[in-house]
């Protein structure tokens, strides 16, 4: 297997080259780091929100976008599909990253998880990256600092100037898209912590609406994520018949029906506080091959339009 990090520089280098046109702009640190502005001071937009969750992903993914709707309105969905889940969503996607320092706080999803290794999902599949340049996506309100730089060097084991960081506000278009790309994301991971094997997985698709943009960011939060748990939608492939795949959706959560931003409120924004069974998405349909079908969840499009102010 090609380095995921190579595959996710590749992308960075064609943002680089399209900034102007995706509304992004990129600059060097005094470290020699790059860093991307996809969504905080820049405008950003689907399109760079379509490529940046390519680049999350490290190329493993199609993702696209589709019209449907949400309580009888018309809404974008985000679309994100692969053949190679574990390595795609759980090695690379998956914000696993906690960036926190005096003036920076910010979580970090994307390939550059994979050359540091320490979560398990790594121990699990047994995949470790190794490449002279790496791809940190940061999800914060601020730009990174050369302090985020050199941390995320020195953990990968590289040079400041070998490290990227494409950084985007949850309150923003490109943090809307992205947040709907996870929907496929979140699935496998709740299979992964029930105890299914993630290498089981051989295909999945997903989506979730376009969460309208707030710039306040606890309310882009709680749109986002109201936006899988309500409104995603999921197909999986699996090779294996698994007793809980039901894990794998929003409603096994007994919060399953309040808004995100409330549940944040009430858990004073601690996120470790938080039911983890409420995040993922709202349905799962499971095709086991030569054997059975399961159609799990559903979605709430009452709780969406609240959300979404429709």
């Amino acid at each position: 297997m090609d380095s995921i990090n190579r595959m996710a520089i590749e992308l960075v280098d064609e943002a680089l080259d399209f900034a102007g046109e995706l509304g992004i702009e990129g600059y060097e640190l005094d470290s020699g780091a790059t860093v991307i502005d996809f969504g905080v001071d820049a405008d950003g937009g689907v399109e760079a929100g379509m490529l940046l969750a390519e680049i999350q992903t490290a190329g493993l993914a199609t993702v696209q976008t589709r019209m449907g709707e949400v309580a009888g309105t018309p809404r974008p969905h985000v679309e994100l599909s692969t053949d190679r889940p574990a390595l795609a969503l759980l090695c690379s996607q998956k914000a696993g990253w906690e960036l926190t320092f005096d003036d920076f706080d910010g979580l970090g999803s994307g390939p550059a998880r994979a050359l540091v290794g320490e979560e398990e999902e790594f121990h699990h599949l047994g995949y470790y990256d190794e490449f002279d340049l790496t791809v940190l996506s940061v999800e914060s309100i601020d730009l990174p600092t050369d302090e985020v730089a050199e941390h995320v060097a020195e953990t990968t084991d590289l040079e400041p100037s070998a490290v990227f960081l494409p950084t985007y506000a949850t309150g923003s278009l490109v943090g809307s898209v992205t947040g709907a790309a996870r929907a496929a994301e979140l699935a496998v991971f709740n299979l992964f912590e029930a105890g299914y094997d993630p290498t089981n997985v051989l295909s999945i698709n997903g989506s979730a609406p376009l969460a309208p943009v707030s710039y306040d960011e606890s309310v882009a939060m709680g749109r986002t994520n109201d936006a899988v748990a309500y409104g995603g939608r999921v197909h999986v492939t699996v090779s294996e018949d698994f007793d809980d795949f039901d894990r794998a959706i929003s409603t096994a959560g007994p919060d399953y029906g309040v808004p995100f931003e409330q549940l944040f409120e009430d858990a004073d924004w601690d996120f470790g506080e938080v039911d983890p069974d409420v995040f993922g998405p709202a349905q799962v349909t499971v095709d086991v091959v030569d054997g059975p079908t399961y159609a799990l969840g559903e979605t709430d499009e009452d709780v969406l339009a609240d959300s979404f102010g429709l």
